[in-house]
């Protein structure tokens, strides 16, 4: 979720480099459903939703070096040359534009002013600025220099371009450009996304998605009527935390499962004891539609929000954590789904069940470091003891909206970091950090747990 300031006074370019693009799959059609999924959050969360960020160029890079990047980027992601054409009746079209020419600001850092500072400016105001659907390009680049040499460069992209592993991947991409050129291209573009999705083979994916996530969201509790409270209604906070990393490593080691797994459920039994009314737990994970036919390469949104309902109340750790594991799978199973389609259905629910269908935990587990696998050895219990409890800061109060209750999973060297966002209307900032400390305490308490119990089973 991006921070909405603005740097004052706004920076100002020294220059702007045209740069002249063409590239293949050009069409207008549908949006595909990792698009319409993430369209329908910027319209609730009234944001372009803008990802990316700055890092320092390659030695020796030259301002022509990176326009060649940017022009090779244009040419090789159709996501990059797409924008938004709109029906009468208000839906969204995907416009793939076939060549045109995009800007590459060029910024020179003021005497005297600190060049990376400078540089986390530039690309805030990229964030901050409002970005035009339907004319502008998607992608925002800046190069900064110092002493007129490039030092850093920021890149913006709206999240219709796509999810954060296909930004990875862009990347990997353009950092090889010059020692191991990649490849000619091989995953489905949006537009061929789109149109396998209305072929019958799509609407059977669909339509079997929907059945799932029907019986799913008619376990969703009823509405319970939001406490106004004064002050800005949505709240963001950091949670950091090496206490829960090591709690997460050793367990997924001992009993050698899937770490989100793992997260997930001391997710899933922290909410269950909170809420204490013995209902299952509800967790949206965001999935990566990337093991599907297709889209393993591809530079595009294909991350879905899935559904995942965890009956654990009463049940042992490793009992929980067999039951979340199989709602899990149901849910990454039918994560790849008609988002309009699913919206109808919920507001038809809705209607007749009075179902809250802002129930549960957005969970978004971004981690690269220690998603497969964790780095080192197995954490002994008393490391498990010794580490340190988690820090949790509220950084971000706003008016426009977040997801009701959401997680944003990352991982650094030896610790965890969880993004929590809240409605403060429906989870005051207290039950959130209550949450985030009793999903960490559950941790250290089960790994201690585990270790002992591996420790009890291993021969001499």
């Amino acid at each position: 979720m991006p921070d909405t300031f603005l740097p004052a006074p706004p920076l100002v370019a020294t220059t702007r480099i045209p740069v002249r693009f063409d590239g293949e799959g050009a069409g207008t059609g549908p949006l595909s459903w990792g698009q319409l999924g993430i369209w329908q959050d910027m319209v609730r969360q009234r944001s372009w939703l803008p990802i990316g960020g700055w890092a320092p160029v390659a030695e020796g890079a030259t301002v022509e070096d990176l326009a060649d990047d940017l022009r090779w980027a244009m040419r090789r992601y159709p996501t990059f040359r797409t924008r938004l054409r709109f029906t009468d009746d208000g839906a969204p079209l995907q416009a793939v534009a076939g060549w045109g020419t995009i800007g590459l600001d060029v910024f020179d850092v003021p005497p005297g002013a600190d060049p990376a500072a400078f540089t986390a400016s530039v690309d805030a105001q990229y964030r901050a600025r409002p970005y035009d659907f339907v004319e502008e390009w998607p992608v925002r680049m800046g190069v900064v220099r110092v002493d007129g040499v490039p030092a850093y460069l920021s890149t913006v992209t709206c999240h219709l371009v796509t999810d954060g592993f296909g930004g990875l991947l862009m990347l990997r991409e353009v950092a090889a450009l010059r020692t191991d050129p990649p490849g000619p291209t091989s995953g489905l573009q949006p537009l061929a996304q789109a149109q396998w999705q209305a072929s019958p083979e799509g609407r059977k994916q669909s339509e079997k998605a929907l059945r799932h996530w029907e019986k799913m969201l008619r376990q969703l509790p009823p509405v319970t009527p939001p406490a106004s409270r004064p002050g800005p209604r949505f709240h963001r906070g950091t949670f950091v935390s090496a206490a829960l990393y090591r709690a997460t490593h050793a367990v997924s080691v001992v009993f050698d499962i899937d770490t989100s797994q793992v997260l997930m459920t001391f997710l899933a039994l922290a909410v269950t004891a909170q809420t204490g009314d013995g209902r299952p737990a509800i967790i949206r994970p965001m999935v990566d539609n990337r093991f599907r036919r297709g889209l393993g390469d591809v530079v595009a949104m294909v991350a879905q929000r899935g559904i995942c309902v965890a009956d654990v109340a009463g049940l042992s750790y490793e009992e929980a954590m067999r039951r979340t594991g199989i709602a899990a799978m149901l849910a990454y199973k039918w994560a790849y789904h008609d988002p309009a389609a699913v919206a109808a259905v919920s507001a038809t629910l809705s209607a007749s069940l009075d179902v809250d269908l802002d129930a549960g935990v957005w969970f978004n587990d971004r981690r690269t470091i220690s998603r497969q696998m964790f780095p080192g050895s197995v954490p002994t219990a008393e490391q498990v003891r010794d580490a340190a409890p988690g820090v949790f800061t509220w950084t971000v109060a706003q008016d426009d909206p977040y997801d009701p209750l959401s997680i944003d999973v990352d991982d650094s060297p030896g610790e965890f970091q969880f993004t929590w966002f809240t409605d403060t209307w429906r989870t005051p900032p207290a039950r959130v950090e209550a949450l985030a400390r009793a999903v960490e305490a559950l941790a250290v308490q089960e790994a201690l747990t585990a270790l002992e119990n591996f420790a009890g089973t291993e021969t001499p």
